[in-house]
């Protein structure tokens, strides 16, 4: 990615194990779960991720729907996610790590950055804030779903 103009990180500590919080939100079929604004994920090739998988994800944001193809770009299993997508007007990168937090608590960080194209380039400060308001409330739905008593059904 040449010029980033947008960068959101938000974290949360989840209080469940590591290979099990990286296993449920590493699992791009998950996301529809505890992401607001995905409504769907579609492998182009066969799970699990993997470096190079493929997945078409459908979302809405800010009342658009929106369309995309990620690619695994970096994968260290139970530790680091990393898709990225060029498709359409908001190219972006996609970040998850996963560190322990002592206690079989754990450390998750969701990034993402990318720099708009077109029109989105004139609302890229809106949507940084939009943006971190929706991944803070994507990370409270997965830590309350992973805290649960029954998080994998």
């Amino acid at each position: 990615m040449v010029s980033v103009r947008v960068d959101v990180q938000v974290q949360a500590t989840i209080d469940v194990p590591v290979e099990t919080v990286a296993a449920f939100a590493g699992d791009p079929s998950r996301a529809p779960e505890w992401y607001a604004n995905i409504r769907s994920v579609n492998w182009q090739t066969d799970p699990p991720v993997a470096l190079g998988s493929r997945m078409d994800f459908v979302a809405r944001f800010l009342g658009r729907r929106l369309a995309y193809t990620y690619e695994v770009v970096e994968l260290e299993p139970g530790r680091r996610l990393v898709m990225r997508t060029a498709d359409g007007a908001f190219p972006m990168e996609t970040t998850y790590t996963w560190t322990e937090a002592g206690s079989g608590s754990t450390l998750m960080t969701l990034r993402n950055r990318g720099n708009p194209v077109g029109f989105t380039r004139v609302a890229a400060p809106m949507m940084e804030i939009a943006m971190r308001r929706a991944t803070s409330k994507d990370l409270a739905r997965l830590k309350a779903l992973l805290e649960s008593e029954d998080p994998i059904r």
